[in-house]
């Protein structure tokens, strides 16, 4: 294949997701030829500023040379090897420093290869290990409204974004949903804290009354991506694990999208001090570079499936569970988190993007400007339907790949972006605002 061109074939033969492919008749998808930083190039040469990580994966830049040199090291090792009945040293060390991570509070992990099957695996396991114990009847559970979670079945179920969910509900299992934290919802006057602590109630409210069929709660940690990027204050999760405890329900902690010091911490959870008791793992797991995710969970959720019986064991595979690959391509991103010391550096990026953001806030038609870590969103005032389709044109034509969730604007760079490419961003968006700002007008 050419370096300048894709192959002449229809653009019919890939079918996009969550996309609806007629748009694609008059707007067809951005051919990406390479990456180097913080930056997509396309075929002519134009380059994209990637800030919102290309769905939220990208940490350190793309063809980041520290991994790919990981990744070329272990091509000559081993590309892959089954799990079941084999291991191999990456996986093994992967594992090990994961748990280091949590103070050997998770200590055991268990692999797959995104989001969404580590949320069936969470769920299956927290069900399973109710039935071990002689609860089969747990096996409902709670999850936040707004929540996201997967777009497979079991993750659906879970989740609360109808775009998603609706056709689908005829498969799906009903789980019940508590009030969301989202600050944006508070009444005048209400603080955010006080807010999340009125949900937290609502949440003590369910369980009291459903904890004998619940097995476990899942939420998003601090920000619920697919809302909008919606925030709320860590004392939510404090309380979570509380009323979780004290009804004897599983905490199940998504961080798949804010895992990996996006939130301002290694993990989110951390800036409410719990442990969560599974704890899902991945995007930024290989920093973008190969499809792996994790679930760790504890010794005592581990114990309850060891036994003599086959059929007490966890049933539950995935053909590339753990591909040595994908670890090595984590080693190198948590060897990367160690040496760049990425965490405080992360914190002066932010110091410096919060700076630059300040006309964004100001803008007439910016709604509840926002931040958490290194994530910012904010919502333009508008109720034209085709708002996000054409604020991602408006911004391609400025250079930056941003993708609006309904009208809600978010970045989501990766950590390596510099002050001047914060300024193009900051820049950037403010033109593909006054780009759209005579359809946003004539509402």
């Amino acid at each position: 294949m050419s370096s300048k061109s894709l192959p002449e074939q229809s653009f019919e033969s890939v079918w996009h997701p969550c996309t609806q492919m007629k748009l694609h008749e008059t707007m067809l998808p951005v051919a990406i030829a390479r990456g180097e930083g913080v930056w997509l190039y396309d075929y002519q040469g134009k380059r994209y500023l990637d800030a919102i990580g290309s769905w939220w994966v990208n940490l350190f830049g793309h063809t980041n040379p520290r991994i790919n040199a990981a990744i070329r090291d272990q091509l000559d090792r081993l590309e892959h090897v089954m799990l079941a009945g084999f291991t191999h040293a990456p996986v093994v060390e992967l594992s090990s420093r994961l748990s280091e991570l949590l103070s050997n509070r998770l200590g055991h992990c268990f692999y797959s290869s995104d989001g969404a099957s580590a949320v069936e695996i969470a769920l299956k396991m927290s069900f399973h290990y109710w039935r071990n114990n002689g609860h089969p009847e747990k096996n409902r559970f709670v999850s936040l409204q707004n929540g996201y979670h997967g777009e497979t079945l079991g993750a659906l179920s879970v989740t609360d974004v109808a775009l998603f969910t609706d056709a689908y509900n005829p498969l799906l299992r009903y789980n019940a949903r508590v009030p969301t934290p989202d600050w944006r919802h508070a009444d005048e006057g209400e603080s955010p804290q006080d807010y999340a602590r009125r949900a937290a109630s609502a949440l003590e409210t369910y369980l009291a009354e459903h904890h004998a069929e619940t097995a476990a709660l899942i939420v998003e940690p601090l920000v619920q991506g697919a809302a909008g990027m919606a925030m709320y204050h860590p004392d939510y999760l404090k309380l979570a694990r509380t009323i979780c405890d004290e009804h004897q329900v599983h905490l199940i902690a998504d961080e798949i999208a804010v895992g990996f010091g996006r939130t301002g911490t290694m993990f989110a959870c951390e800036q409410a001090s719990i442990v969560p008791d599974f704890l899902c793992l991945g995007k930024g797991l290989t920093a973008g570079y190969l499809p792996l995710s994790v679930v760790m969970t504890t010794n005592g959720v581990y114990q309850a499936f060891y036994h003599d019986n086959t059929a007490r064991g966890f049933l539950h595979s995935h053909t590339h569970a753990g591909n040595a690959l994908a670890c090595r391509a984590a080693l190198a991103t948590l060897d990367i988190f160690e040496q760049d010391k990425v965490i405080e550096a992360n914190r002066v990026t932010a110091d410096y993007l919060n700076q630059a953001v300040r006309p964004i806030t100001l803008h007439p038609k910016v709604r509840n400007f926002r931040n958490c870590g290194m994530i910012w969103a904010f919502e333009v005032e508008t109720s034209d339907p085709a708002f996000a389709s054409a604020f991602f044109q408006a911004a391609l034509e400025q250079g930056l790949s941003l993708r609006p969730l309904g009208n809600s604007v978010y970045f989501m760079p990766p950590y390596i972006i510099d002050q001047q490419e914060s300024e193009l961003l900051v820049e950037g968006t403010l033109r593909a605002l006054d780009r759209c700002a005579t359809q946003i007008r004539g509402q």
